[in-house]
C-alpha cells in the first residue's frame, strides 16, 4: 500500500442476492484529508463502510485499509481505526462514562488508561456535566457526539462517520461539523457520508459522488464545480420579500428563480443579464434591493449536472428516520 493513502479500494462490489448494491468501486482516501461519499439514501454509502470496517464481506475485488487487507487482515485494522455508525450502538442503560469505558475495554485499550481517556474525551465534548448520566436519557446532539467520542478512544488514525448530522438541529449540526474540523486538524483522517451536500462542500478536501452503486465523479469541490458548465446566477435579497416571483422567471435573460435561505437565487444566460433583469423588475414592483451579490456553482449545481436527479432525492430519509 501507498504510505500516502489510509484507504485504498479495487473493484469494492457487493451483492444481497440478485441485487447489485455497490458496483465495482476503485478510490483512495489520503491520509489525513476529510474524505466525503455523497449520494441519495440507496446508493450504497452504508454499504461501503461496513465492507471497509470489516462488518460485510465483500462478493468481489477488496481493499486496504491502514495498510491492511480487508478480507484477511481485519482485526489488525480495527486497531487502527474508529466506526460512528448512523445510528447509535451505545447502551441505554449506561451512563456516558460508563459507555466510554466499556468501549475502551472493547477496543483494548489498558485498564489503567481507560478511565483517563473517557475523561479526557468528555471534556473534549463539553460531556463532563453529563459523565453520570444515562444514555438513554441524553439529547439527540450529545447522544450523537458520545458515539463519536467512542469511536475515538483508542486513538485511532482513521474514523468512518456514517451520516453524522443526520437528525440534529441545527445548533447541534454545526457543533458536530465543527468537532470533525477539529479532529481533522489534529492529524485523524475522517470518512464520511452524508447526503447533505451543502455539508459536503463545507467540510470535505475531496468528495465522491455515488450513484446507483458507482462513482460518477471523485475530486475536490472546488474543481468539480469549475469543471462543470454551470449557469450563472445571483442572489438577491428585497425588502418586502416578494411572495410570487414566477414573472421574474419570465424576463430576458432569466432561466428560473429558486427561494434560498431568505433570499432569492436567480439563474440566467449571464451576470450583466441577470442584474438588468432584477433591477427592472424591482423598480416595477416598488421593492428596494437589500443585497445582490453573484452566487458561484454549488455542490447542488454539480450533482444535478452530473446525474440528471434532482436535488430533492438527496433530502430523502431512510424508511423509518
Amino acid at each position: 500500500m501507498d504510505n500516502a493513502f489510509a484507504v485504498e479500494a479495487l473493484n469494492l462490489t457487493k451483492y444481497y442476492g440478485e441485487t447489485l448494491a455497490v458496483d465495482h468501486i476503485s478510490f483512495e482516501v489520503r491520509k489525513g484529508e476529510i474524505f466525503g461519499f455523497l449520494g441519495p439514501n440507496g446508493a450504497g454509502k452504508t454499504t461501503t463502510i461496513r465492507m471497509l470496517s470489516g462488518l460485510s464481506r465483500p462478493s468481489a475485488g477488496t481493499a486496504r485499509v491502514l495498510g491492511y487487507d480487508i478480507r484477511s487482515e481485519i482485526v489488525e485494522a480495527k486497531k487502527g481505526f474508529g466506526v460512528v455508525p448512523e445510528s447509535s450502538n451505545l447502551y441505554d442503560e449506561l451512563t456516558a462514562l460508563e459507555n466510554l469505558v466499556f468501549a475502551a475495554q472493547l477496543y483494548g485499550v489498558p485498564p489503567r488508561q481507560r478511565i483517563e481517556r473517557a475523561e479526557e474525551l468528555l471534556e473534549t465534548f463539553g460531556l463532563q456535566e453529563k459523565r453520570d448520566a444515562r444514555f438513554a436519557t441524553l439529547s439527540r446532539g450529545m447522544k450523537r457526539a458520545l458515539t463519536i467520542a467512542a469511536a475515538l478512544i483508542h486513538r485511532p488514525q482513521l474514523v468512518f462517520l456514517d451520516e453524522p448530522t443526520v437528525g440534529l438541529d441545527v445548533v447541534n449540526a454545526r457543533s458536530l461539523r465543527s468537532l470533525i474540523q477539529k479532529l481533522n486538524r489534529q492529524g485523524v483522517t475522517l470518512f464520511l457520508t452524508t447526503h447533505y451536500l451543502e455539508e459536503a462542500d463545507l467540510l470535505c478536501d475531496r468528495v465522491a459522488f455515488l450513484v446507483q452503486g458507482r462513482i460518477v465523479a471523485l475530486d475536490t469541490p472546488q474543481n468539480l464545480k469549475q469543471r462543470l458548465k454551470v449557469e450563472s446566477a445571483c442572489e438577491v435579497r428585497f425588502a418586502p420579500m416578494p411572495t410570487e416571483v414566477m414573472e421574474l422567471g419570465e424576463w430576458e435573460g432569466v432561466y428560473r428563480v429558486e427561494r434560498s435561505q431568505g433570499c432569492l437565487r436567480v439563474y440566467g444566460e449571464s451576470e450583466s443579464l441577470l442584474t438588468e433583469a432584477i433591477l427592472r423588475y424591482a423598480g416595477q414592483k416598488g421593492l428596494e434591493i437589500v443585497s445582490i451579490s453573484t452566487a458561484g456553482p454549488t455542490l447542488e449545481d454539480v450533482f444535478v449536472q452530473l446525474t440528471g436527479l434532482t436535488p430533492e432525492v438527496m433530502l430523502v430519509e431512510k424508511e423509518g428516520k
